[in-house]
């Protein structure tokens, strides 16, 4: 008797646990794409390469009422680092206006209200402001690069930049935004338009580009591969243009098969007439066309936790762009809530893309 009452009791609290489990409910997440949406598809325009259009068509596609171009042949400067105090290098002939050996490790480092060359413990030149070396050298801490070493005193901490021609900029960037065994014209329409986004994106000051996804990612000739320099050779100089100028050709992952307005795309996106929304019939040979969550009540509520007051109900879309995606939305808790963007939504709960459905249960 005294069994079977534990078995009985053990059933009891089984069938308790399942049934706060089953009161707590979760949320299902329906989706399509990754990254913002505006500008080309990076799978999209794979698909087409494997349809056999040119990267000049595949480019036309998505940035609309340009033309491909030639642009100048100028140097950019990408920030690698910033914060310490020196920077070792080797592989330069010559730095802060004198001659080197090739084969020996040198530091630029913090000293004099500017940057010193150093080798080893003896200090060997005052640069001033900044201290420069190169060409084709290995950077500390960084790996090879193309161009030169510039370390520039910022308030006591080095900013380390590589200075380099616009080509040797787009082959250290296309392996890190798209695999090498892409097809070829894929490549060379990734090449063209980071080559564009670099031109058109150029900040000025004390550096032109970031080195990761805050401008592209760039990880000089450690990461090239003759693939993607075959792509870069191949589409030498041109660029994608608008009435004359370069246009800001922002690309991302995957579409979901449609593109997106750049007024839609972006929190507090303006209109561009080459950033329209266009069907991307290709895109699905992306893993992330279409994608799926799941999460629990408590995961929602963490996730969104100060966008309402109670209990979290539901996720209303107040409006969508020309795609499905996202643009305003309201987070309701039983006792308030709050309208936001849809890339609050998308970064609150690390969404892909703002294309988002929402169903909880």
């Amino acid at each position: 008797m005294a069994f079977r009452m534990r078995r009985i009791g053990t059933v009891l609290i089984a069938a308790a646990l399942l049934a706060a489990t089953a009161a707590e409910g979760s949320w299902t997440i329906k989706g399509r794409g990754f990254g913002h949406g505006v500008g080309l598809s990076q799978y999209g325009a794979y698909g087409f390469a494997k349809h056999g259009r040119s990267y000049k068509r595949i480019l036309g596609h998505y940035y609309t009422q340009t033309r491909v171009a030639k642009t100048g042949g100028q140097q950019v400067r990408v920030l690698l680092g910033s914060g310490g105090g020196s920077v070792a290098f080797s592989g330069a002939e010559h730095a802060c206006g004198r001659r080197i050996e090739q084969n020996r490790r040198y530091t630029l480092a913090v000293g004099d209200g500017g940057v010193v060359l150093r080798a080893g413990d003896r200090r060997l030149e005052r640069c001033g402001k900044e201290g420069k070396a190169g060409s084709g050298l290995r950077i500390g801490g960084f790996g090879r690069y193309r161009g030169a070493v510039v370390a520039r005193n910022d308030g006591g901490s080095l900013m380390v930049i590589n200075q380099l021609a616009l080509e040797a900029y787009v082959k250290g960037v296309v392996p890190n935004e798209v695999p090498s065994s892409w097809p070829k014209q894929a490549l060379r329409a990734q090449a063209v338009v980071a080559r564009s986004y670099g031109v058109a994106t150029s900040r000025g000051g004390a550096f032109d580009h970031y080195a990761d996804t805050r401008s592209q990612v760039y990880e000089g000739r450690s990461s090239e591969t003759s693939a993607t320099n075959a792509a870069v050779a191949k589409t030498r100089r041109e660029v994608v243009k608008y009435r004359g100028e370069a246009a800001v050709t922002y690309y991302f992952s995957t579409s979901g098969g449609q593109t997106e307005n750049s007024e839609f795309g972006f929190s507090g996106g303006s209109k561009v007439p080459y950033l329209k929304s266009v069907d991307d019939p290709f895109d699905d040979v992306s893993p992330v066309h279409r994608w799926s969550e799941r999460l629990s009540d408590e995961r929602m509520e963490s996730e969104l936790s100060g966008l309402f007051e109670g209990r979290l109900k539901r996720i209303e879309v107040l409006e969508r762009g020309r795609s499905p995606r996202i643009v305003r939305a309201r987070v309701v808790g039983s006792r308030g809530s709050t309208a936001v963007s849809g890339d609050t939504l998308r970064a609150r709960l690390e969404l892909r893309s703002t294309w988002a459905r929402f169903k909880h249960r």
